[in-house]
């Protein structure tokens, strides 16, 4: 919920990146500073705005929501949607540039709880590792908080790198200020040895994987529909027995909602890509569950469904599918290789 100053300097890239920069800078001193009360008024009018241009993104928010409502539902439902979802996704920037001034009593006290998560801290107190996968729902900045702030100590992450590097430094600060461990998904080792380490050890990692941002996902059904989602939490828990707990979140009112779900067992049968795609699976009926309880605080701005897919980054995408399952065939899938796994895939 920026606004664009890079206007007018589209064909000065250092002095867009400079630009973009400084106002994520601005909006942590600024905002932070200003009546809450003010800044939710101003962000709501800029969600408002975006929501009325109907630019790309918001097609591609409402070709999302589409699925979701399914082909029942009028175009007046889908656009009053897409304007919820919208103003809960500037909630949800808002938050972000107020979290290092927010107390984080409130962020816990206010967290509403659901499902299982004594389960959850008290698979983690057993010494047992905790993945939880998460769809972009509500405010998981947020939810961090709360985690860490209900026992389950700090956790580890995988941020994607973006563009300009500043914008992603200054993320990865503030994650890490709110007690996250954050590992870059490019640009260095895989992160997967590390995350496998850490549930070996006995502690939490948390992975939104509703969105495949690297093309080698894996397709599950989602909404009736083919779509690619990244398979590392699953493939995670088939390579170290970590418990496989997924999230959804939203926001409830003035507070927050959380819903921990029960474990996703490693199923009996089948070599390791098969597994982990089969919970990969398991992971997009959850989100689905989720998503359709709270539709309004998905925040999905991007392509996920393959119908939407540019054909090119999808063919790259099955034919990497269809060389790992041809690996793990050759290689009996063999227990130390995460056959490319990563924070993008098995």
């Amino acid at each position: 919920m920026v606004p664009d100053v890079t206007a007018g300097v589209r064909d000065k890239p250092g002095v867009k990146a400079r630009l973009i920069g400084a106002a994520y800078a601005l909006g942590w001193k600024a905002i932070c500073r200003l009546p809450e009360s003010w800044s939710a008024v101003a962000f709501r009018f800029v969600a408002d705005i975006a929501w009325r241009r109907q630019g790309p993104r918001i097609q591609v928010l409402e070709a999302n929501l589409r699925r979701v409502l399914g082909p029942q539902a009028t175009g007046k439902e889908l656009r009053a949607l897409s304007r919820a979802s919208m103003r809960s996704y500037a909630r949800y920037w808002l938050e972000i540039f107020r979290l290092p001034v927010m107390p984080a009593e409130r962020l816990v006290s206010d967290m509403v709880e659901t499902g299982h998560v004594e389960e959850m801290i008290g698979t983690l107190e057993a010494g047992r590792g905790v993945i939880v996968p998460l769809p972009h729902m509500g405010n998981w900045d947020q939810a961090a908080v709360w985690v860490i702030g209900r026992g389950a100590g700090s956790f580890a992450t995988v941020m994607e790198r973006l563009e300009p590097e500043s914008v992603y430094e200054q993320f990865v600060t503030f994650r890490q200020n709110l007690g996250m461990e954050v590992l870059p998904a490019s640009g260095g080792p895989s992160p997967f040895g590390v995350l496998a380490q850490r549930l070996r050890a006995g502690k939490l990692i948390a992975l939104p994987c509703d969105r495949d941002v690297t093309g080698s996902g894996i397709e599950v059904e989602f909404f009736g529909e083919n779509a690619l989602m990244m398979g590392g939490p699953a493939a995670l828990a088939v390579q170290t027995g970590a418990a496989l707990m997924p999230a959804t979140l939203w926001f409830e009112g003035d507070r927050w909602g959380v819903r921990i779900h029960e474990e996703i067992p490693v199923p009996a049968s089948g070599d390791r890509w098969q597994k982990a795609a089969a919970m990969t699976q398991q992971i997009a009926r959850v989100f689905e569950q989720g998503i359709r309880e709270h539709p309004a605080d998905w925040h999905m701005l991007h392509r996920v469904f393959v119908a939407d897919l540019d054909p090119e980054r999808l063919a790259v995408a099955r034919a990497k599918v269809a060389a790992r399952e041809r690996a793990a065939l050759k290689n009996g899938a063999r227990r130390d290789s995460p056959a490319g796994a990563g924070p993008d895939g098995p």
